[in-house]
């Protein structure tokens, strides 16, 4: 029997579960996406946050220029825009009005990382032909075809099997050069985007990662007995076909032994983190909704990260999107599960970006959600959505082109119409992000040039800025957003102005503080509108000398140097 149809043969319930810190684990020692990672020179990680069962991107992102008709066509579920205490948060007022959103008012955490350049928004993303399938919607996205495609590996397995030839798994991993898992999927299922042709992902479990390690030294397989009680066939037998395939599943075993001791190993290095990650949601909602359970796995990947661990790409899920019941509160449409789920993603991202910073590891990583689809324009009747077609993707990291690309849904539709196909989203972060050539991702990932190719309607794709190939900074996005000028007059004695601009509504605060940074008098606090203001600051009664006043909107802060006399 050939290794391809004996591989064909095995039950995927042969994976052991892996957890390290309680956190289920699939170790992909031959997955596609990690390998299609390591192509390139940089230790740059990609990291797939998978939204499970269809984020409803409606009231993620509300639509500002069409509010009136966003709210007749879902209104007891829509995100109120005034005259409320929890009303959405405009995102950003610099932006044409035809893409002017606003964010769940849970999302305020993202709007901050907006606002410091660290993540963009894609409007419209879809495939052509989009039934609303959890399962044919997730398998599409995963595998990298159309809606008529059925492929069996994931949608970098097909670069994979050619770029890494002739190393092969298991036999080739790990090695000196790569001593980890390639890819990581936290979880205890395997998912089609790790799949390659003619290969099977391993995994382990465990709750204890030592324990885990004593346990796999002390199994009777791994004893010197004539007949293996795993199975193992009788020397005699070891060049029969029989022997030498099931030593090729022992040692798919062996290198989960190796890579658990590894993942230990890098996980105790990387040591605990001095930044506090979010754990339950603060408002109502059901109790299965109330914990974060993406905080974990975020927390670990910084460990592993900090530790040298050198995988490439990691998934990372949270579910819960299949909302067509009970989306919101019967008495309040900003709470309940939808908003929990905006809550602890928005909040545990933020974490995440401060650990990485903290860790010297921020420039590294970049993460991208998917979701199998969108929900639909108009709500129904139990507080809840149905299946979709178009839905938002976004983008977190210090490497992202930070913005909205695309215009707001058209609200007199049934469903969120496609802007941008799903391929062009990952074709473009492939290669601008993981510096992979164009070439590979047009002939051997995607069967078609999804970067600036022809489109099948006619027309051509463009490319889509959604990542940095060399990091430089986002000064100059959040300059054209945020700015606090200088005072006049300056030096001043009783009085002086201060300008300042922002980007949406926001409380100020600027404070005076004296040359030991020791607060003298609050000049400013109160709330504005987006838009460049003059306000005047009252400076009587302050010694003559060398201050530093400093603005803070909540998610922007800058500082300027005042000189007052007498």
């Amino acid at each position: 029997m050939k290794r391809r149809d004996f591989i064909r043969k095995i039950p995927l319930a042969m994976s052991i579960p892996f957890t390290i810190n309680g956190i289920p684990l699939k170790v992909m020692a031959s997955n596609p996406l990690s390998r299609l990672a390591q192509q390139g020179d940089s230790d740059r990680v990609l990291i797939i946050l998978q939204l499970h069962g269809g984020n409803d991107g409606l009231n993620s992102l509300i639509p500002v220029e069409q509010y009136d008709l966003y709210y007749s066509r879902r209104a007891n579920i829509a995100i109120p825009k005034s005259n409320s205490i929890r009303r959405y948060i405009p995102l950003d007022s610099t932006l044409p009005s035809d893409i002017q959103v606003g964010l769940h008012p849970d999302m305020q955490a993202m709007k901050a990382m907006y606002d410091q350049g660290m993540v963009a928004f894609i409007q419209g993303v879809s495939y052509k032909n989009n039934n609303g399938s959890h399962f044919r919607g997730r398998d599409i996205w995963f595998m990298g075809g159309g809606s008529d495609d059925y492929y069996s590996s994931g949608w970098i397995g097909r670069y994979l099997q050619q770029e890494y030839a002739p190393l092969q798994y298991p036999q080739d991993f790990p090695n000196e050069e790569m001593p980890d898992p390639l890819g990581i999927e936290m979880g205890s299922d395997v998912s089609l985007i790790f799949h390659q042709e003619g290969n099977i992902p391993t995994s382990l479990s465990l709750n204890d990662p030592a324990g885990f390690a004593n346990l796999v030294e002390e199994l009777e397989g791994f004893q010197d007995k004539d007949i293996d009680p795993r199975g193992k066939p009788p020397e005699f037998l070891a060049n029969s076909p029989y022997g030498k395939e099931m030593n090729w599943i022992l040692g798919l075993e062996k290198k989960s032994d190796d890579y658990a001791k590894r993942l230990y190993e890098v996980y105790r290095q990387g040591g605990n983190t001095a930044i506090t990650y979010p754990e339950v949601y603060p408002f109502n909602a059901p109790t299965g909704s109330k914990r974060n359970f993406l905080s974990p796995q975020l927390k670990l990947i910084a460990r592993l990260l900090a530790g040298g661990c050198k995988t490439k790409v990691f998934m990372v899920k949270i579910g819960g999107f299949d909302t067509h019941a009970s989306q919101v509160e019967s008495y309040d449409p900003t709470m309940g599960i939808h908003a929990a789920l905006m809550y602890h993603i928005s909040t545990a991202m933020k974490a995440f970006q401060d650990d990485l910073r903290a860790r010297g590891l921020e420039s590294r990583v970049l993460t991208v959600t998917t979701s199998e689809f969108g929900r639909r324009v108009h709500s129904n009747g139990s507080y809840g959505t149905d299946h979709g077609t178009g839905g938002p993707i976004f983008v977190f990291g210090r490497g992202v082109q930070p913005g909205v690309l695309g215009t707001v849904p058209e609200m007199t539709k049934d469903n969120i119409e496609m802007q941008f196909d799903y391929r062009q989203v990952y074709a473009n972060l492939l290669k601008d992000w993981m510096l992979v050539d164009k070439n590979k991702i047009t002939n051997d990932i995607f069967f078609g040039n999804f970067i600036d190719g022809p489109k099948e309607e006619g027309g051509m794709f463009e490319p889509m800025p959604l990542a940095v190939q060399v990091i430089s900074g986002t000064d100059a996005f959040v300059r054209e957003r945020f700015n606090l000028g200088e005072c006049y007059p300056n030096p001043a004695s009783d009085y002086t102005t201060i300008r300042f601009m922002m980007n949406a509504e926001s409380l100020v605060h600027v404070m005076l503080y004296d040359r030991s940074g020791k607060p003298v008098r609050t000049l400013v606090k109160a709330s504005y509108q987006p838009g460049e203001h003059l306000v005047q600051a009252d400076l009587t009664g302050i010694p003559a000398g060398l201050y530093i006043f400093k603005l803070n909107t909540g998610s922007f802060e800058q500082s300027k140097k005042l000189v007052i006399s007498r």
